[in-house]
């Protein structure tokens, strides 16, 4: 590949995402990060170079991650069997536990590790830390499943002030000491609205919003919050996609300039977003 691609054509292409770069310098970018994406270990690697590089043009990148396979895999070993209702994990004590093992332990500090080997600068913090993300039981039924009451965001503010690339696991707690295992599309979502952030990006394991579902032709590139609510009507939008396109009207109500759901599979669509005039993905936007 390296070699059919001139030095002229190399300078043309870096000219061409200029202004862009000009665009996005010292904004900030959340990317939530999860699914298909981060099992593949060569996309995970390309994932963390496209965040590498947007931080050194001068981006603010906030990597917020999941990790349900990584835990229903420890829990099959430890023998105990994940059970669910509505795409929510039902998790009792020893689930939040493990959870917050497997997300803030293995899965956040193999993130840093991989954006400090690419040349970035990470921390990994979760949601406890600081009391970034603070939460309250959502169902009995669901036990330590958490819904968000407030989002403290100075942490996260003091690292990207020190130039750091903030690498977020989506636990909660609240004042009596509890933690909860909260959704990272929901966590990502009221994340990006308290920073007031450019952008939010979504990493799914679909091409973005589909009128139908099993033809990636019929890719919606752009909607409103209105049209949002009327896809919903019509069931356009449904299954694992409503608490998605849920988390990004919560952004977009918070403050969040713009909100994209796109592609996690293909190679570098974090950079074909926000550095060229093609985008990826569905846009969705205020009005």
């Amino acid at each position: 590949m390296h070699n059919d691609f001139s030095n002229a054509q190399r300078a043309e292409v870096l000219t061409a995402a200029l202004p862009y770069i000009r665009r996005y310098n010292g904004k900030i970018i959340v990317v939530k990060y999860g699914g298909n994406a981060m099992v593949n270990p060569q996309l995970k690697g390309q994932v963390m170079e496209d965040i590498v590089l947007l931080w050194l043009i001068g981006v603010k990148v906030v990597l917020v991650h999941g990790g349900g396979p990584e835990i229903s895999e420890v829990m099959d070993k430890l023998g105990k069997k994940s059970e669910f209702i509505n795409g929510l994990r039902v998790t009792d004590k020893e689930t939040v536990d493990i959870a917050q093992m497997v997300l803030s332990g293995k899965v956040n500090k193999s993130l840093v590790n991989m954006l400090e080997a690419n040349g970035g600068k990470a921390m990994g913090i979760s949601g406890v830390d600081g009391r970034l993300i603070e939460a309250k039981f959502r169902d009995p039924q669901l036990g330590y499943v958490g819904d968000v009451t407030k989002v403290n965001i100075q942490p996260v503010l003091d690292l990207l002030e020190k130039g750091y690339i903030p690498v977020i696991s989506t636990i909660g707690c609240d004042k009596e000491g509890n933690t909860y295992n909260i959704n990272g599309d929901t966590a990502a979502g009221h994340i990006a609205g308290a920073l007031e952030a450019e952008r939010l990006i979504m990493m799914t394991d679909i091409a973005g919003i589909l009128r139908d579902k099993d033809d990636p032709s019929t890719l919606i590139p752009h909607i409103t919050e209105e049209e949002a609510k009327q896809l919903y009507t019509e069931g356009v939008i449904s299954g694992g996609m409503i608490p998605k396109v849920d988390c990004c009207l919560e952004a977009l109500n918070h403050g969040t300039k713009h909100v994209v759901i796109m592609d996690g599979r293909i190679p570098h669509s974090i950079l074909m977003e926000l550095l060229t005039d093609e985008g990826a993905g569905t846009m969705v936007t205020k009005g």
